[in-house]
């Protein structure tokens, strides 16, 4: 492994993947340091689907969103592997959010459509619903696990060098162009010097960066489930339902909820950022009881098609900033990406193409994705609280 690099990763994960491979592609020197072994389920992006879910109004979303709609693709057509399954996806529980995210929508090349509650059980024959739908067709599932295997493979195809069981120690900055970095290996450290530093080290980003100067980044173990499904003919999109939690629905809410079909694992359903706040090097593994009793009462309200009591749950980090926009922002000769839990996975090579930018100087960072900003809005926080999680 070469000690003096153009670009050094540490993060291997989805977001450090896309870095390298748009860097790498671009003709640059990449080092990729990881952690952990691949394909590991310490982070968070393991797994095998996470939804593409078109529905933004935010002009930065936007523009993200319309890259990476394209660069999927372009991707899978590169290593003749389908990693987007366009399923088609749906939201529903507010009906004026949903009206005027097709207004948007529109303007933006996604087609959407809005559904009568008879219209959307008939096509979705898996799933029950008591408001208007929001149907984008575009939407669908990214296989995780193939993405981040499949980036690394053809970053390391354009030149890049990716290593795993490297950790990232310590990071000294000694100019403008030029950081040290402390790095173990097994029973050795060495050193490793780079003229620019990429951080996508997802829930240990302040671990390596520090808390001063950087928007709080909260830290959760998050345990969505697969139930089983008890009919093979019942029709999934993706979905997205916001659930009042306000409402006697005969269970608690726990937050927004997500779901989406998993091939051979049956229909994969959480709740958004309502796990337990962790330390990822001390992670319990241990499931909230409560939790996972909501959302099989959930399943026997809202999803008819599968069976509620035979389910497996599954275990993640969520790192998330106080008002859930992302931080992609450069402060010096370091790049920063964190914050993306809950909805990032369907941006991953457009953030990687925004990181390699924000990197080589050749674009800038968005007001929305400061790092300067430490004054966010505690949405997180916040909607929590009203939920009564801690």
């Amino acid at each position: 492994m070469s000690n003096n690099v153009d670009f050094l990763i540490i993060g291997g994960g989805a977001m450090g993947s896309g870095t390298a491979l748009s860097l790498a592609q671009g003709g640059h020197e990449v080092l990729l340091l990881e952690r952990f072994e691949p394909g590991h389920v310490n982070g968070a992006s393991h797994g095998t689907t996470r939804n593409f879910n078109p529905a933004y109004a935010q002009p930065e979303y936007l523009r993200l969103l319309q890259r990476a709609n394209t660069l999927w693709d372009e991707i899978s057509l590169q290593a003749n592997t389908q990693l987007l399954t366009r399923t088609g996806l749906v939201n529903h529980g507010i009906v004026a959010e949903q009206r005027a995210m097709h207004q948007v929508l529109a303007g933006a090349g996604f087609a959407s459509e809005l559904l009568s509650i008879p219209e959307a059980q008939e096509r979705f024959t898996g799933m029950k619903f008591e408001t208007e739908v929001l149907h984008i067709p575009a939407g669908g599932q990214i296989n995780a696990d193939a993405a981040v295997s499949t980036m690394q493979a053809l970053a390391t195809g354009a030149g890049a060098t990716i290593k795993h069981h490297h950790q990232a120690l310590a990071i000294e900055v000694i100019d403008d162009e030029l950081v040290r970095v402390r790095v173990r290996h097994q029973d050795s450290e060495s050193t490793v010097s780079a003229k620019h530093l990429i951080v996508t080290a997802g829930a240990w980003t302040h671990h390596l960066l520090g808390v001063h100067n950087l928007p709080a980044i909260h830290v959760t173990e998050e345990h969505p489930v697969h139930f089983a499904l008890s009919s093979t003919s019942a029709k999934f999109p993706g979905f997205n339902h916001i659930v009042d939690g306000r409402r006697d629905i005969g269970s608690r809410v726990f937050g927004p909820v997500y779901g989406m079909h998993t091939p051979g694992q049956g229909i994969k359903v959480g709740w958004h950022g309502s796990g337990q706040v962790t330390d990822p090097d001390h992670r319990k593994h241990q499931v909230i009881e409560e939790q996972i009793l909501g959302l099989q009462q959930y399943a026997q309200r809202w999803l008819p098609e599968v069976d509620s009591q035979v389910y497996e749950s599954v275990s993640c980090t969520y790192s998330n900033t106080d008002d859930e926009n992302f931080i992609l922002d450069r402060l010096g000769p370091i790049t920063i990406g964190a914050g993306f839990s809950g909805h990032g996975f369907k941006f991953v090579p457009a953030i990687g193409e925004y990181l390699a930018g924000l990197a080589l100087g050749t674009r800038g960072s968005e007001p929305l994705f400061s790092a300067s900003s430490t004054q966010r809005a505690p949405l997180f926080l916040e909607r929590r609280r009203a939920l009564g999680i801690s």
